[in-house]
């Protein structure tokens, strides 16, 4: 620990191969929570051949597994705040490895079984909520300026783990799926999450949570002389060491948490029909073989991997803001163009990778910008609670999707009803939260640095 005087206790600063270290550890935990999540989309076809379910079958399956997935998923917020950034990192990951593994277990357990297995894919979904909480605040409370200046775009590249995860998914689908089956192919899935849960162990904890952590403490054992000039040195108040799930709710958190939960929620309708089930929509929508799918979501997600890069550099220089709008709200022009345009195999690729583009790449900001938009001591909280509400909207998705079709409706009304226009509408309501700031963190490594606060 740095020491501004005998009296004041500062927070170490954070070293640069910290930083790297933590940036890639969270894109790794990241790609591979969205490769189990991916996988069971994915495999979701021969799963359910092999359980006798049809299409409305599964997609009622889906719709449990994701209301189980958003509680089990809100559990990462307070792990967060009260026992620290990487904890919640290895927390989150773990329960990503661990879902893989007993999804292997899908064909001799009852379907309420596997409900209950799958709903802990929620804590790997929330993990991208930790890694916006985390890096937004290791990256803020670097010295370096090229790296204050670039965090939203080298932010991308660890929310890139979702292209990257689901390259990993359909490749291991075409490889290994006629030698192992789909049970094989998740308890492969689980190796790397498990490791990677380990290895947070050696993440640098974020200086911003070493200080509540030593505010909690000198008000723990009744220094409050002490705390106060903490509180005073590092720009805190004194109540930043408590923090409720109702905190996210009040004051000014409750714009943020109203405008960015409900565009999350909207936004995963086309993430959960386009994404998710991207092989069953494009089968039954353009008569596109399983396998020709698997190719075509491998090359959508290559073409998402540079809408990562693309959106978190432009994030950067534009406000975070207005590129999640925009980059949404085309996406769902796209993604009607795709649904109703010819099936033609090529045309099919196009439009399917340009919509992706614009319906995957905007979350390189989208984490980060939450990160960014709460105060240190709900952080955690705030950010869990908006990636793990975003299910809510493939719950609904799935469900709507389901009556549909067993109403006799088709994929093709469906996709476009509960894709393509709530992918619109998540632009649209991004556009309702306040502008992104260029530093996340009220606490600093320098001494005297002054509290950051939101921009309105």
């Amino acid at each position: 620990m740095s020491i501004r005087n005998e009296n004041t206790w500062r927070p170490r600063p954070v070293t640069k191969r910290q930083i790297k270290f933590a940036t890639v550890l969270a894109f790794l935990a990241w790609a591979f929570a969205v490769y189990d999540f991916i996988l069971f989309g994915t495999l979701l076809p021969e799963i359910g051949k092999d359980q006798g379910l049809d299409s409305a079958e599964q997609a009622t399956l889906v719709t449990w597994m994701s209301i189980g997935a958003v509680v089990l998923g809100l559990l990462a917020g307070p792990v967060v705040d009260r026992f620290g950034r990487k904890a919640g990192l290895g927390f989150t990951t773990a329960g990503a490895g661990v879902a893989s593994a007993l999804t292997a277990l899908a064909g001799v357990v009852p379907v309420w079984g596997l409900v209950a297995i799958r709903s802990l894919s929620g804590l790997g979904l929330s993990e991208q909520g930790v890694n916006g909480a985390y890096l937004s605040e290791l990256y803020g409370a670097s010295d370096d300026p090229r790296i204050k200046k670039r965090q939203g775009f080298i932010y991308s590249l660890v929310q890139g783990g979702w292209p990257i995860g689901a390259i990993l998914a359909a490749a291991l689908t075409a490889i290994m799926l006629p030698v192992a089956g789909w049970a094989g192919c998740f308890l492969i899935a689980a190796v790397p999450s498990l490791i990677v849960a380990l290895l947070a162990r050696k993440l640098r904890e974020s200086p911003q949570f070493e200080s509540v952590q030593k505010l909690r403490q000198l008000q723990s054992r009744g220094a409050q002389r002490e705390a106060e000039e903490l509180c005073a040195s590092l720009g805190m108040d004194q109540h930043e060491s408590r923090s409720s799930l109702a905190d996210i709710f009040r004051g000014r958190g409750l714009r943020t948490t109203l405008a960015l939960g409900l565009g999350h929620i909207l936004n995963y309708f086309p993430v959960q029909v386009f994404s998710v089930l991207g092989t069953t929509v494009l089968v039954n929508v353009h008569q596109v073989s399983f396998s020709n799918s698997l190719v075509i979501l491998l090359m959508s997600n290559i073409i998402a991997y540079l809408g990562y890069l693309t959106h978190g550099f432009l994030g950067d220089r534009f406000g975070r803001r207005n590129v999640i709008a925009f980059g949404w709200i085309t996406g769902g022009i796209v993604f009607t163009a795709m649904i109703y345009g010819p099936s033609n195999f090529w045309t099919v690729v196009a439009l399917y990778s340009v919509g992706t583009f614009f319906l995957i790449g905007p979350y390189s900001c989208v984490l980060f910008f939450v990160g960014e938009s709460y105060e240190t001591r709900i952080r955690g909280r705030g950010a869990a609670f908006v990636a793990a509400v975003g299910p809510v909207g493939g719950i609904l998705s799935s469900a709507l999707a389901a009556t549909l079709l067993a109403d006799n409706g088709t994929w093709t009304t469906a996709a476009f009803l509960f894709g393509a226009i709530p992918c619109m509408l998540s632009g649209v309501a991004v556009l309702f939260s306040r502008k992104s700031q260029h530093a996340a963190d009220p606490v600093h490594t320098q001494a005297g640095a002054p509290r950051v606060e939101p921009a309105t």
